[in-house]
């Protein structure tokens, strides 16, 4: 890893700010509460098109994909973000599920491939730096 950098730091504290508006809180409170569908039906049934889950799923994944999308470009440093945003991993842990039918009915191989590359970083580092951490986390995240 590349030592971190005043940048890194300064990006940081500006996604921590979004993630603080009021709409973002409420729909990230959800998210780690309620979306834990393993198929695509499940996800229908809890998120319909134009419903407010789906609106809430789609700003947490969108949100999260944006920030996966700095580290998998190498704007932000990798280990830095990993100390500091344990929920992209969360939100990885839930979607991983459903992603790959999501792709094929979208006909986007692409979607939600930067948090899908990242969060998969994102386990190997705690692998690596805290040997069974990430196990254990995936248990109680239902992953």
């Amino acid at each position: 890893m590349t030592q971190a950098t005043y940048d890194d730091a300064n990006l940081l504290l500006h996604l921590y700010e979004l993630r603080r508006e009021t709409r973002m809180r409420t729909a990230r409170a959800w998210f780690v509460s309620s979306f834990k569908p393993k198929t695509l039906a499940e996800l229908q049934e809890l998120c319909p098109p134009a419903s407010d889950n789906n609106a809430q799923m789609r700003m947490v994944t969108s949100y999260w994909e944006m920030a996966a999308s700095f580290v998998a470009a190498g704007v932000l440093n990798p280990e830095l973000f990993f100390v500091n945003n344990r929920e992209l991993l969360v939100v990885w842990l839930r979607v991983q599920h459903v992603v790959a039918e999501l792709r094929t009915t979208f006909k986007d191989p692409g979607f939600l491939k930067n948090l899908e590359t990242v969060g998969k970083q994102y386990a190997d580092y705690l692998n690596h730096t805290r040997p069974g951490t990430f196990d254990a986390f995936a248990a109680r995240m239902g992953g």
